[in-house]
Parts: structure tokens; C-alpha cells; sequence
């Protein structure tokens, strides 16, 4: 097992902070990593792809979980899959492809374990009727605060603390997926333009059924009569029978392009005014207004920016604030009132995406809810940010809704209940299974968790 003292951060590259790193590569290292932790505890991390500092722990330690990264079986007949908790998504879709299977969910980026899939409970663009990462596991192993190996199966009280529960009750170890079944590695995909947020809402009530996929990107910056058009893109998954002739001979391949390399950081001047609003009116008009059946490959639909290097850096030297919140049906004027605010300050907001969610997983502290989901990349540096993001906080925490907490480095711990009615049974298992807080992270001590 290695060990060194590094400084971390989120992918966003916000509030860095110095913990000793250890990486175990069997389960009886990282086991005796736990019982020997010391006063400032432990967390797991996976690969860095958590926006905030939910995998940071200042003054403690970090269990860095990539070294345990074995598939140990596939059943290649009901689509199942037991993996430690350190494979990558990106590893399981190079595995599984072939074989005619795909990962049930997939966030924007496949550089994420699996252990942080659960932890996180990611949800992806079908969210709406394949829900969050954590439904389509079947068993976990997790390793608690005093050194055992416990096995942990849905419908259980400590299942569904850790689903979501963002490695705070517990090392996850392994998991046991059930993963979708594909005859090819191809996507139908149809895309629209809409004139406004109204647009927007009434084509996804009205069409999304019909689509496994589905999310908007919402030009923020756009005011007046244009205020959150948007461009809607919608997919299936492309059976072989359908794929051209030539495609068909090797309907599974997987080739994911690396995109032009974007500068390490972006100059502050091209952040925000005239650059951001021309980039936004050259996305949204270089949109086909209606096209339908475009064949894309997966990586090109899913992960689009995972070929880009440097990619988290296009906000310069401070970092990027990632703010995503939740409010449910009916309350969609909070949502109207949160755009008109977010475009009328002229923030120089980017990856700003709209999806709307279907039921929500088990999970005590797990993000989705019925409804709508705005995410959006803003300058940490930007001034009056913080001010600005609490009083949306405040309105969104008003609706009923909430912000989610794998992506959020500055949200104020006094809002928390309300977004999290479970809250209070999350503690209290925490408490009753981690009494002297051997798992900790930046994130938990910032909100009492």
C-alpha cells in the first residue's frame, strides 16, 4: 500500500485542502487503514470527479479506492456484474459492450468508480424512467468504521444511508450491477430548438415517455421573449438490425474520439460579457431547429467532453462553482424565477442543463426528486456569487426542493433539513454506527452530517 501527503480538491478546483493518501490494494489494507485513521477520520475517493468536497478530508486521511479495481464476474446471460468498488464506469462499458450490455446510468462523464456511482447515487439523462444509479444495484460489501465486511441489499436501513450517502457510513468495497441490454454501440438521437423555458417544459411533458434519454441545454444568458431556449436532445439506443450495413459487422465496437486540446486556463477576460453570450448565440443557432435518427456514437452522446483535456480548468485560476437543484412538479414558476434571475444578472454560466426527473431512489440523502433539474457551471471567482447562490438556496429550499450534495462545495448546513426530510435518520444511523466518526470528509464537517 502507498502513502503520501497530497492536497486535493473537487473537480471543480475550489477550497483545496492537505490530507495523507493511502491506497490500499486489497480489502485487509483498507481495513486496517480504518481502525487506524486517528482523530480526524477517513473517506474514500474514487477518481476526483465529485465537483465539491465531498472526497476531501483536511488534517485526516483519504483512501484513494483505484488500485481495488477488479471485475470479478459477468453473467453474460441476465446482464449482472460483481466489481470492486474501484472499477470506472469507463472500464465496465469497454467490458460489457461487447458483450451486449451497457451500465444502467451514466453521469456526463464515465471516469467515475463505481464506488462513487453509489456513493454519489448519480443519475443520468434517464433519470426519468431508469432512476438513480443505486436501483439497479443488487448487493454491496462495505467495510465499517470498526473493520468489518458487511453485505448490504435494498429494502435495508444502512442500503439506504449509503445510497447517497456519499461515503460517510462506510467503505464500499464491491457491488453487484444489473446493467441494460444493447445489440449495438450506437444512438438514434433527435434534437430540437425551443423558443423559451415554456417551450422547453411542454415538449419534455409531452414527449419524454417516449425516449429512454433526454436533457436540454439551456442558453442562460438569453433575456426578453428568449429566456431559456434551449436545445433538446433525445435518444434510444440503436438495435443492430437498424444500423447500416456497413455499421452492422461490428455493431459493439466502442471508440471514444478525444476532442482538440482546450488551453489549461482560460483567460478571465473570456469568461464572461460579449465571448459568453456570442458562444451561446453560435450553440443555440448552429442547432438544427428539428432533425430526427441521427446516428451518434456513445461516447459522442454521453460524454462529450471527456476528451477534452484540461476541461475542468475553463474557468480560470479560482475553479467552478457546479450548482444543480431540484424542485418537484408544480413549482415550476421557482424554476421560471431562478432562470429569469440566473439571465437578467448576466452570469457567465456554462453546461447549463435541464432534465426532468421521474421517481426518486431509496436513498436517506440521494438528490432526485419528481420533477425538474437545473445544473449549471458558474466562475468561482465571479463577484457576489456566494450572496447570489444562497438566495437561490433560499427559494429553492422554499419550493420544497433541493441542491445536490455531491456537486456542492458552499451550501449553508442551517437549509439542509428542509431539501432532506431524512436527514435526521441519516444522523442518527451515523451515530449508531460510526460512534467516534472514523468516516469524515470536508463536506460532512461543513454540514453536520
Amino acid at each position: 500500500m502507498s502513502v503520501d501527503t497530497v492536497s486535493l480538491t473537487g473537480w471543480g478546483r475550489t477550497a483545496p485542502t492537505t490530507a495523507l493518501r493511502f491506497r490500499p490494494r486489497s480489502y485487509e489494507e483498507a481495513a486496517a487503514t480504518v481502525r487506524g485513521c486517528g482523530p480526524r477520520g477517513s473517506i474514500a475517493r474514487g477518481l476526483g470527479r465529485a465537483h465539491g468536497d465531498a472526497a476531501q478530508n483536511a488534517g485526516g486521511s483519504v483512501l484513494d479506492m483505484t488500485a481495488l479495481n477488479r471485475i470479478r464476474t459477468i453473467d453474460g446471460g441476465a446482464g449482472r456484474v460483481v466489481c470492486d468498488a474501484g472499477v470506472s464506469l469507463d472500464r465496465l462499458i469497454e467490458v460489457l459492450l461487447p458483450l451486449g450490455w451497457f451500465v444502467p446510468v451514466t453521469p456526463a462523464t464515465r471516469y467515475v468508480t463505481v464506488g462513487g456511482a453509489i456513493g454519489a447515487d448519480i443519475h443520468g439523462h434517464n433519470q426519468h424512467v431508469a432512476g438513480s444509479f443505486s436501483r439497479h444495484v443488487q448487493e454491496l460489501e462495505l467495510l465499517t468504521a470498526g473493520g468489518e465486511i458487511r453485505t448490504v441489499r435494498p429494502g435495508t436501513a444502512l442500503f439506504d444511508a449509503t445510497a447517497g450517502g456519499l461515503g460517510l457510513t462506510g467503505v464500499i468495497l464491491s457491488a453487484t450491477l444489473r446493467c441494460h441490454r444493447v445489440t449495438s454501440s450506437w444512438m438514434s438521437v433527435d434534437t430540437e430548438r425551443t423558443v423559451d423555458l415554456d417551450d422547453l417544459l411542454e415538449r419534455l411533458c409531452a414527449g419524454d415517455h417516449r425516449y429512454r434519454y433526454s436533457a436540454a441545454w439551456i442558453d442562460l444568458r438569453a433575456r426578453g421573449r428568449a429566456t431559456g431556449r434551449s436545445v433538446l436532445t433525445r435518444g434510444e439506443h440503436v438495435p443492430r438490425y437498424a444500423l447500416p450495413a456497413r455499421t452492422r459487422r461490428t455493431p459493439l465496437s466502442f471508440r471514444a474520439r478525444p476532442l482538440p486540446a482546450a488551453p489549461a486556463l482560460v483567460p478571465e477576460a473570456l469568461l464572461g460579457g460579449a465571448p459568453a453570450a456570442l458562444f451561446n448565440e453560435l450553440r443555440y443557432r448552429g442547432a438544427p431547429r428539428y432533425r430526427i435518427g441521427e446516428l451518434q456514437r456513445l461516447a459522442a452522446f454521453f460524454h462529450p467532453l471527456d476528451g477534452l483535456p484540461h476541461g475542468s480548468r475553463v474557468h480560470g485560476r479560482a475553479g467552478t462553482v457546479r450548482y444543480q437543484f431540484a424542485v418537484g412538479h408544480g413549482q415550476e414558476e421557482v424554476l421560471r424565477r431562478i432562470v429569469r434571475r440566473i439571465s437578467q444578472r448576466r452570469c457567465p454560466a456554462s453546461n447549463a442543463v435541464l432534465k426532468r426527473f421521474g421517481a426518486g431512489g431509496p436513498g436517506w440523502l440521494s438528490f432526485p426528486v419528481p420533477g425538474w433539474t437545473l445544473a449549471l457551471d458558474l466562475p468561482a471567482a465571479l463577484p457576489g456569487l456566494a450572496g447570489f447562490l444562497d438566495s437561490l438556496d433560499e427559494e429553492v429550499a422554499g419550493a420544497g426542493g433541493r441542491v445536490c450534495l455531491a456537486k456542492d462545495s458552499r451550501l449553508r448546513p442551517e437549509l439542509l433539513a428542509a431539501m432532506y426530510p431524512r436527514l435526521a435518520d441519516f444522523r442518527s444511523l451515523r451515530a449508531e454506527l460510526d460512534p467516534d466518526g472514523a468516516f469524515c470528509s470536508d463536506l460532512s464537517r461543513r454540514l453536520s452530517l
